[in-house]
Formats: C-alpha cells, structure tokens, sequence
C-alpha cells in the first residue's frame, strides 16, 4: 500500500503482482514492470492486506493498479482480498477491470466498480456485463481515450445507456505517460461530458488533459464543461466524485 500520484485516489495496493494477463500495448503498470526487472509470475502478497488493515484513517485505495484482478487467471485471489475490504469498513476501495464478465453481481458498500475502455465500439461497453453489477457506485474509466466514433443514434441515446447501466461516475484521461499522437480529440470529451451532464453524473478529467488546453472560456457567464469557478470566480478542471 502506497500513496499515489493517480489523482482520483490516495493510496493504490498490489497484493497481486506479476505480468498482467490482459497485455494492453498502452499499458503504463507493463512499462514499470519491464524497467525494474520485475518477475513476470503471478503471486499474491498478503502483507499488501495486513497494511491495509493497519491503516485506521479513512482513505480510498485503488486495489490492482498494476494488474487485472478479474481476469481467469487472478480472480481466485480477489475473494481474500474481498474478505479484507468487508473487515475494513472505514476504507473506499476502489476496482477497475476490462474484463467485467468475472465481476461479482453484489459487492459491500464501500467500494467503487468499474470498468475500463478506450473507445465507444468496444463490445459491452455501457451495456451487458455492468448492468448486472449491484454497487454504491459504478463508474466507467475511459482512459486511455483512443477512439469515440461519430455514431449519431449513439449520441442521443448515451445518457439513456449511462442511467440504465447505473453508472455514477466517468473518468477521462490521454494515454500515460502523456503522448501528442494518441491525445483524444477535443469534441470526443466534448461529448462524453454532455452525456455525463445530461443523465447527471459526476465527471473527472484527469490532470494530462491539461496539455490539450481544452477550450476555457465562459459562456454566457458560466465555464464551459470541462471547467468549474470555484468560489472567487477562477476556473478548475472538472475533477468531481460521485
């Protein structure tokens, strides 16, 4: 357990560690595993657990930053790190998988589901798998944004889809680390943020869209969507919590 630079978390936990089943070509935790020559077999470290048992002060801890946890070959190992999130009721803990067909339907109330994509024409990604996941909050991770196809019917109909997965929550975000090629377009964000707006879900943008310089001006005296005043008037990136 440690704490992290990822902005929608404090502290991240790997009590699974090793080569990531899943093998994303943009995979950030992948790149770090290289560099320090850690080994490729997959094994589980409950001393990660034990820390955060010891941890008593509230924080929201991201569990599997560095692996996929629900894939076949290491969700044997999430039904111990269950029983620990159910004993340490003082926590948020916070999961994130692209494979959501090895969710659990029911989970405790202090955690945050979700489910990672990268695109709008990924199979299942608002509907089927989500849809059947019972949890306080469920957010989708759209990060890294890679592709958002001009689907029209999509459009109209994406916050209808959003309220009826029950998402709460979206996360947008470039690729890590930060690369001019792979940057997502700005009418992209544009319009996941209008859906979110619309079926009234929080939103955070993550802080390497900065580098976009998304459009900032003010409206008719409010900011556009990707930026919020705070109280004296000056303009933030949009980086809500559900």
């Amino acid at each position: 357990m440690q704490k992290s630079k990822i902005e929608w978390t404090e502290y991240t936990s790997n009590p699974v560690k090793g080569k990531c089943p899943v093998g994303c070509p943009f995979c950030y935790a992948e790149a770090i595993r290289h560099r320090f020559h850690r080994p490729e077999e997959i094994t589980f470290h409950p001393g990660e657990l034990e820390a955060i048992k010891r941890h008593k002060k509230p924080v929201r801890i991201f569990v599997g930053s560095a692996i996929e946890l629900f894939h076949d070959e290491t969700i044997p190992y999430f039904w111990r790190i269950l029983e620990t999130v159910r004993e340490c009721q003082q926590h948020t803990f916070i999961f994130l998988t692209k494979c959501p067909q090895n969710l659990p339907k029911e989970w405790p109330d202090n955690c945050w589901v979700g489910q990672s994509i990268t695109s709008n024409n990924q199979a299942g990604s608002y509907i089927g798998d989500m849809l059947k996941v019972k949890a306080k909050v469920k957010f989708l991770s759209i990060e890294p944004l890679l592709q958002w196809a001009d689907l029209p019917l999509q459009r109209e109909s994406l916050p209808m889809i959003l309220k009826r997965v029950g998402i709460n929550w979206i996360i947008i975000g470039a690729q890590t680390p930060y690369r001019e090629k792979t940057a997502p377009k700005e009418e992209w964000i544009r319009e996941i943020v209008d859906a979110a707006d619309a079926a009234g879900i929080s939103v955070f943008l993550k802080d390497n869209l900065r580098k976009m310089k998304l459009h900032f001006s003010l409206l008719n005296g409010e900011a556009t969507p990707f930026y919020k005043p705070d109280e004296w008037g000056y303009l933030h990136l949009r980086q809500e919590f559900p």
